[in-house]
């Protein structure tokens, strides 16, 4: 759940701190204060969209810091995303700059804006103002119902299937359309294969051959050469080595009386064994090298016919191997695309495996269907919509992403009234009262601890009202539940109730919000400033109370 939350410099906002409980928690004040800028602020640090107009007029910079305990699936996101969580809570903060750059970080570690919206889907579950405004559209009632049924993986799933078949089947269309092409270029590559692997190019051979024809065609200076060093060494009337024999033999001589001059003679012995070895290796050498003007013909025909071919294909003489590869791998593809039978079985067995899921995600969504139908018709007759009924047309479509099914709700707003689309509510006030209890239902389904409730009990009054205020409170046993309300009967019903409101401070030009938590005395003035207004009598103050006073 929500353990702290902390806005600095955000629209009206300069500086406030906030520590929730679990529970239904309300959020209230006069149109204007800052309340639902708050829900921006947190919507902000999980993710949501940035920009340098959401910093406070004549700050540099925006800060928000939330901080919530670990659920299930966040110590594995953490993890996965090399974060450490030392602790049962995790700290996610987003800032703004005057340049509309902004930052992400959990736990310190530096994030991208989509890991935190991962990490947030774990989190917090935000319904806004307009929620009912989105389940007019028929592509958001399918989201609600999968995501009443559980079924997100699955459906990711079906859509990773059907890009498959899709592909498989454009592949079949481009194969027969363009069968002439793919044929010329099929022959095209066989002939230029086969022409490499007459030369069959080797990895590393230009290389080799390069070194070999040097050695080749300098053999007769590399002999002569190699002759005079080893005769200079050790066979020449005055041999190099015979020399250094007859120094050292005298300065061995002279350190028997100094034995300063040891190291000398020990490095004359040194150099000796060195010299004496490199002999050794120019007589192996010179024993191994000889004119060979028929190798050093067949390495330079090899020479040739591997630049022949580089020209011919373009490419550099080392990568020939590298391209008769490449050739290989485009004939193989080649001679796929142009296999209309075998990307006819690919695409049958692709569109087998999608009807599959399709079928099983489709029975979920009927049996979650009939359960989410029954549940919000008995939250419909608790909101005095008494004989309602509501539930969840499923027809079957062609197939597209989310499988095979077409997904509407439709509602009866009461009794002796047939069921129509949702969309197709006329009463404003009726339609806010069934997105609740859709919003209600399914929040209860949710693994999501924090569920927000941003003013979505607009619309509604009276009796209805405190109906919707035990509902959020029994909402409030099983989740955190925040919600920012304009109506008494359900800020009265709240576990902690917190008042916004905006003032004037001595530090900036313009007001800004104050969020306070407040006591029971605060509660009963808050209450009273919502039921009469800003004047507050005796009589609403003790309406107040008895209002506060529910079980």
């Amino acid at each position: 759940m929500l353990r702290t939350l902390s806005v600095q410099d955000f629209v009206i906002v300069d500086s406030v701190e906030l520590d929730f409980d679990s529970g239904f928690s309300a959020l209230t004040g006069e149109t204007g204060a800052g309340k639902s800028i708050l829900i921006d602020a947190l919507a902000l640090v999980l993710g949501g969209r940035a920009d340098a107009g959401m910093i406070r007029e004549g700050a540099e910079k925006a800060d928000i810091r939330a901080e919530f305990n670990t659920v299930d699936g966040v110590a594995d996101w953490l993890k996965a995303n090399e974060i450490d969580c030392e602790d049962e809570s995790v700290l996610v903060r987003r800032t703004i700059d005057r340049s509309g750059r902004s930052r992400g970080f959990v736990n310190g570690v530096p994030v991208t804006a989509s890991q935190m919206r991962d990490l947030a889907a774990m989190l917090v579950d935000i319904h806004g103002q307009h929620a009912h405004q989105l389940l007019l559209r028929q592509d958001e009632q399918r989201k609600l119902l999968d995501r009443h049924a559980g079924l997100e993986t699955d459906v990711a799933e079906l859509a990773l299937r059907f890009s498959a078949w899709q592909a498989l089947r454009k592949q079949i269309d481009e194969a027969k359309a363009d069968s002439a092409k793919w044929l010329a270029e099929k022959e095209q590559l066989e002939w230029q294969i086969g022409e490499l692997e007459k030369i069959a190019p080797k990895s590393g051979e230009w290389e080799q051959v390069n070194s070999d024809y040097d050695r080749l065609s300098h053999a007769a200076s590399l002999i002569e050469g190699s002759g005079e060093a080893l005769s200079e060494l050790s066979e020449s009337d005055m041999p190099v080595l015979s020399r250094l024999n007859a120094v050292r033999q005298r300065l061995s001589r002279l350190a028997e009386i100094d034995v300063k001059l040891s190291p000398v003679v020990e490095l004359l012995e040194s150099a000796g064994i060195q010299l004496q070895e490199a002999a050794y290796s120019l007589r192996d050498y010179l024993s191994r090298t000889d004119l060979d003007p028929e190798q050093l013909q067949s390495v330079e025909k090899r020479l040739e016919m591997l630049h022949s071919a580089a020209r011919q294909f373009r490419v550099r003489p080392e990568q020939l191997s590298e391209e008769l590869e490449n050739r290989r791998q485009l004939l193989a593809r080649c001679v796929q695309a142009s296999d209309l039978g075998a990307l006819e079985e690919q695409e049958r067995h692709a569109k087998e495996r999608y009807c599959a899921l399709a079928e099983e995600v489709s029975a979920k969504r009927r049996q979650a269907a009939d359960d989410l139908g029954r549940a919000v018709t008995a939250v419909m007759d608790d909101l005095h919509m008494s004989g309602g009924r509501f539930a969840v047309d499923i027809r079957r479509c062609p197939a597209h992403a989310y499988g095979t099914d077409q997904v509407e709700f439709m509602v009866a707003g009461h009794a002796g009234t047939g069921l129509r689309p949702l969309a197709r509510v006329a009463s404003g006030g009726e339609l806010a009262r069934i997105a609740l209890a859709i919003s209600v239902i399914a929040s209860r389904a949710t693994a999501t601890p924090t569920l927000i409730f941003d003013e979505v009990d607009s619309g509604v009054g009276g009796a209805v009202a405190e109906v919707v205020g035990r509902l959020l409170k029994r909402l409030g046993q099983e989740h955190q539940v925040l919600c920012v309300t304009h109506l008494p009967q359900v800020a009265s019903q709240a576990h902690q109730h917190f008042q916004v409101s905006k003032v004037a401070a001595a530090h900036v030009s313009h007001p800004v919000s104050r969020i306070v938590l407040l006591d029971d005395a605060g509660r009963v003035d808050e209450i009273a400033r919502m039921l009469g207004g800003v004047e507050m009598t005796d009589a609403t103050l003790n309406h107040a109370r008895e209002m506060l006073r529910h079980d």
